[in-house]
């Protein structure tokens, strides 16, 4: 089968759509499909380069929802894609992300193949598909399936979008991402760890972990605060940080992905206190194949995943204290942490991407045989 899986974002940018594109494209291929993606170009420090990522167009970020959205610009941009979809010549094309007016569009319009689309935000309100509802309707008509990575997402689009959405989540490596990885060595003298990983924007909610950090240190005084991710806003965070306890907090930066599993190996606790706008949480994902302990704000993204008191435990959203007191009462039970890390793996297991690699393509094959 021939599949084009498609998104604005994609690698150097980090995030669930880009990581979920590429494991299943990874997983598709080593099935024996002929699958190919095609995103925005960044110009520059691409983790995975082969001759079947397309680049088309050039990105550039806008703050948006919460976040950065990925904006793709490019004149030539539908003379070229047409011409490709027209060699090519895909059974399926697999879109990932809103109904952008920019990439995602102009595959649409130019496709033959089968359309597929899955949504992976969650949202209360989209301007922006209120703005461009009525020129992205005459495309939504042309997808031939839905899917959405949870029930969170789905109801955020059908709204605007009404159908038939197939529940699919997104996956982990669970062999990457393993009990049985390496730590980062210079992080072993340190105890206990508390990990953060994530892209320095404002819904990631690294600010309230910041100002939960030395009431952490006033009952474990050894601690050390571990912050994997880059961004524009890390001087901004970096204010946070009393002068007192610069020494206990660890600014990474962005690692490499053969680093990344070895940061959840080397801690004791991971922590995400996103403020929301979550849709499902691959992070929690990859801190349970790794057998962590979880410490979470109790957003309903997180809540498809994570099982209060199983895997790990809920704080509130945007709560200082009460993230404090979470990872507090967590790290003085070692027994909890432990059995919490067992069930995390075990629940991890179960989102392998291989399995979710399979519901996608079954999911293929029965839209390419609804005769539609």
């Amino acid at each position: 089968m021939k599949i084009l899986i498609v998104a604005d974002d994609f690698y150097p940018h980090t995030g669930g759509i880009p990581e979920h594109m590429l494991h299943l494209w990874q997983g598709l291929r080593s099935m024996g499909h002929d699958a190919k993606i095609m995103a925005a170009s960044f110009g520059k420090n691409y983790p995975y380069v082969d001759e079947n990522i397309i680049r088309l167009g050039r990105a550039i970020l806008v703050p948006w929802n919460k976040s950065f959205a990925v904006l793709n610009l490019s004149l030539t941009m539908p003379w070229k894609l047409r011409r490709f979809l027209e060699k090519e010549d895909f059974d399926i094309i697999h879109i990932h992300g809103p109904l952008a007016p920019v990439l995602p569009y102009y595959v649409l319009k130019y496709s033959n193949a089968k359309n597929l689309v899955t949504f992976h935000a969650a949202h209360e309100d989209s301007f922006g598909y209120l703005f461009w509802e009525p020129l992205l309707e005459q495309y939504f008509r042309k997808i031939s399936g839905l899917i959405a990575v949870s029930e969170v997402a789905r109801d955020s689009v059908s709204k605007y979008f009404p159908g038939n959405y197939r529940i699919i989540p997104n996956g982990i490596d669970t062999a990457r991402f393993s009990p049985t990885v390496e730590s980062m060595g210079y992080l072993d003298e340190f105890s206990p760890k508390i990990l953060f990983v994530g892209r320095f924007e404002p819904r990631k909610g690294l600010k309230y972990l910041l100002q939960a950090f030395p009431i952490i240190l006033k009952r474990f005084p050894s601690a050390k605060l571990i912050i994997v991710g880059a961004g524009v806003l890390e001087r901004y965070y970096k204010r946070y940080i009393e002068e007192h306890i610069k020494r206990q907090v660890i600014f990474v930066g962005p690692v490499s992905p053969d680093d990344l599993p070895k940061y959840y190996a080397s801690c004791d606790i991971f922590c995400s206190p996103a403020t929301g706008q979550e849709s499902f949480g691959i992070v929690l994902l990859e801190a349970m194949s790794s057998g962590k302990p979880i410490v979470a704000s109790d957003n309903p993204g997180y809540k498809t995943v994570m099982q209060d008191g199983e895997e790990g435990v809920f704080c509130k959203t945007s709560d200082v204290q009460s993230l404090a007191e979470k990872v507090i009462s967590l790290l003085k039970d070692k027994k909890k942490m432990k059995r919490m890390g067992v069930k995390g793996r075990a629940k991890a297991l179960t989102y392998d991407w291989q399995i979710i690699t399979k519901k996608v393509f079954d999911f293929y094959t029965e839209v390419l045989n609804s005769g539609d």
